[in-house]
């Protein structure tokens, strides 16, 4: 039997996934400044970072604008600034899916402004076989999820405000996660400054 050399095109069994977290959006609906606005004592951003390195994955990379959140400058983690970032979401995805095959792993994607994913979840979503995919009260599917490397050429293809929730729909053999309604929150306006807080005061 021929042998699998790890390589771009055949990674390694337990490689794990690139974490992307997509920090690029302009929080036109927050004021601006979103990311670095203080949260139960660290930014809005900083709580996503935390999350993945008490789950135990390695650092990834932050997509960024061309004007640097402040909390992903000072993080250590590498920053692909994305120059087309006001045309959308998916031109943030699309960077971090190419990231992920030029370096032949699969990709994990967070949102930076959903500062209530906890370790466990990102653990969960890291640990699917075939791919994962968070699933929304509404019945979407979408991020956070875990995006299998066959999958990243069309993720990679993304553009504009085209998110992934198209091709995840198709994705039959994926896990469909359900996480606590109150995690997926994601701060876009004050009062969700506020809900998320009071979460974080309930939690202890």
């Amino acid at each position: 039997m021929r042998r699998c050399i790890p390589m771009p095109c055949c990674p390694p069994a337990d490689a794990a996934p690139l974490v992307a977290v997509l920090a690029a959006g302009a929080a036109s609906r927050f004021g601006g400044g979103k990311l670095d606005t203080v949260l139960a004592g660290r930014p809005v951003g900083q709580w996503v970072l935390d999350a993945v390195e008490a789950s135990g994955l390695p650092a990834g990379v932050i997509v960024v604008g061309q004007t640097v959140p402040q909390f992903a400058a000072q993080s250590g983690w590498p920053l692909v600034v994305n120059p087309r970032a006001a045309e959308g979401l998916g031109t943030s995805l699309a960077l971090a899916a190419g990231r992920a095959l030029a370096q032949g792993r699969a990709l994990l994607v967070l949102l930076a402004d959903m500062p209530l994913v906890e370790a466990g979840y990102i653990a969960q979503l890291a640990g699917a076989k075939t791919g994962a995919a968070t699933l929304y009260p509404t019945g979407k599917r979408g991020v956070p999820a875990f995006l299998p490397l066959a999958l990243l050429p069309q993720i990679a293809a993304l553009s504009g405000d085209q998110g992934a929730g198209a091709l995840l729909a198709g994705q039959e053999d994926f896990a469909r996660l359900e996480p606590p309604a109150a995690m997926l929150l994601d701060i876009d306006r004050a009062e969700d400054l506020a809900r998320a807080a009071a979460i974080i005061s309930a939690r202890g």
